[in-house]
């Protein structure tokens, strides 16, 4: 199989076939959901959480990222390997660069950074030294205390006309792939028609472009014991993990998952 690259997701796009991200942090896991056809590993730092036992994203630092980055290089076989950007870690156009690089020469394809159009800057520049970036809109975990906690973003139409306006000015950024979390299915409906790249969705119904769940959660795993509504155990009647990551490829590839109970109204 040839590697995934950023041609190929925007072919997936353009063909309407569904896209596949799952997060990933070890070599292990890497050579399984690649070996599945899942066709992008998000090190995600949530691995503060599902690894590191911590209640939110915000103590992961960038050199937690890189190691996981190397670690998930090792294992895979043709995935796209994106990688975040950690709390505090693009708070400057300076950091921005200096800690994109070091998840780049650490194995990432790709960065995805939380925020809104005041990133534009840091997209645009990052973009033009050579490092794709995914922007992740709605739910921003690194967020959580400015939001007020783990809460559908977008229900109001003054908040929807926000994020329609940030990810149009992102896009125009050069921002190569657009991530909504925990959106009104209609609201990512809309921004996916209207971008160019493609748009992968968690909790945001089935007409993203692509879907993403975290790793343990798809396979019935919790710290906390809370399954979030958009989280399906694809681990429940398989034989194995492999079984189970197919599963997932599967659902999501025949628009059998996300169904509508996986989703949010406004």
């Amino acid at each position: 199989m040839p590697q995934i690259s950023l041609s190929t997701l925007q072919s997936l796009k353009l063909k309407g076939e569904k896209i596949t991200m799952l997060t990933c942090y070890d070599a292990t896991f890497a050579r399984a959901a690649s070996e599945s056809g899942v066709e992008i590993l998000l090190v995600g730092d949530s691995l503060g959480m599902v690894l590191q036992g911590h209640d939110s994203t915000l103590p992961v630092t960038n050199a937690d990222m890189a190691y996981h980055v190397a670690s998930v290089k090792r294992g895979n076989r043709e995935a796209l390997i994106l990688a975040d950007l950690p709390f505090m870690a693009c708070a400057t156009l300076e950091q921005s660069f200096a800690n994109s690089a070091q998840l780049m020469q650490a194995g990432a394809h790709m960065v995805k950074i939380e925020g809104a159009a005041w990133l534009a800057d840091t997209v645009r520049l990052l973009a033009e030294r050579g490092v794709p970036v995914c922007v992740h809109l709605g739910l921003t975990p690194q967020t959580v205390n400015v939001l007020g906690g783990y809460k559908v973003q977008g229900r109001l139409e003054a908040q929807a006309q926000q994020l329609r306006a940030d990810a149009i000015s992102l896009e125009q950024a050069g921002a190569a792939m657009i991530l909504l979390e925990c959106v009104p299915s209609e609201l990512a409906e809309q921004i996916t028609k209207r971008a160019k790249v493609p748009v992968i969705g968690i909790g945001a119904g089935n007409a993203a472009d692509g879907q993403v769940l975290v790793l343990h959660d798809m396979l019935g795993l919790s710290l906390s014991g809370h399954v979030p509504r958009f989280v399906k155990n694809f681990m429940a009647g398989q034989p194995d993990i492999h079984s189970a990551l197919r599963a997932y490829v599967s659902a999501v590839k025949d628009h059998s998952f996300p169904a509508p109970e996986h989703g949010f109204n406004a």
